[in-house]
């Protein structure tokens, strides 16, 4: 079973290649390099983010997935936070200014708050709508813009999110037949985790013995 909808996603992923809109094609192509680039703790990762937050604005108002659609937006706003937070860092310490570090539990109360109010509240607005699956968009995005909160925060915890929304959103732009888009969240939900090892690798070097 498993390997039949392997298979069945894979050629349906090659196929969408060459009929799909060049607007998701670029936003694909910009968001592996970001999220390769976030893994790898270059700062660079913000600016290919705005491109390709800016490409996905339209694929997924196209699409009619409003809530994804206004996450771009935030998430534009919030690279550029980033960007410069670690480029202040980059310029002085040749990295980023704030350390990897863990979510203080506070702040991670109050963004479950925030998350569970806008999941709830935009599902509602949502759902009054034609916009497709609104509860499932507004969760995701609000899942998503935590995590991306605590990305430009470099708290590890946002690779931890990241693993869980990827998968759902693999199956979410299934559904959507945006199969080139599944296919890239599928990718980043690898990058994830390598982005994950790769930060608590970091903190073990950093960190009091390490080495």
């Amino acid at each position: 079973m498993a390997a039949y909808f392997f298979s069945d996603f894979l050629t349906a992923a090659l196929a969408a290649v060459q009929t799909t809109d060049p607007l998701e094609v670029a936003g694909v192509v910009t968001g592996i390099a970001c999220v390769w680039l976030a893994a790898r703790n270059s700062v660079w990762n913000f600016p290919l983010a705005i491109v390709s937050c800016a490409l996905y604005l339209v694929v997924f108002g196209r699409a009619r997935l409003y809530s994804d659609a206004g996450l771009q937006v935030a998430f534009i706003a919030l690279a550029i936070y980033g960007w410069i937070v670690w480029a202040r860092g980059s310029a002085v310490t040749d990295g980023p200014a704030v350390p990897i570090r863990r979510t203080p539990g506070r702040l991670a109360l109050g963004l479950a708050g925030a998350g569970l109010v806008y999941a709830l509240g935009a599902g509602f607005l949502f759902s009054h709508t034609d916009a497709a699956l609104p509860y499932w968009d507004s969760t995701t995005t609000a899942i998503s813009l935590v995590a991306q909160v605590l990305l430009s925060r470099r708290n590890i915890e946002n690779w931890l999110l990241w693993i869980g929304v990827d998968v759902a959103y693999v199956g979410m732009y299934w559904h959507r037949e945006l199969y080139l888009t599944s296919g890239l969240y599928l990718v980043f939900l690898g990058l994830a985790a390598y982005g994950y090892w790769q930060w608590r690798r970091e903190m073990a070097l950093v960190a009091p013995g390490g080495r």
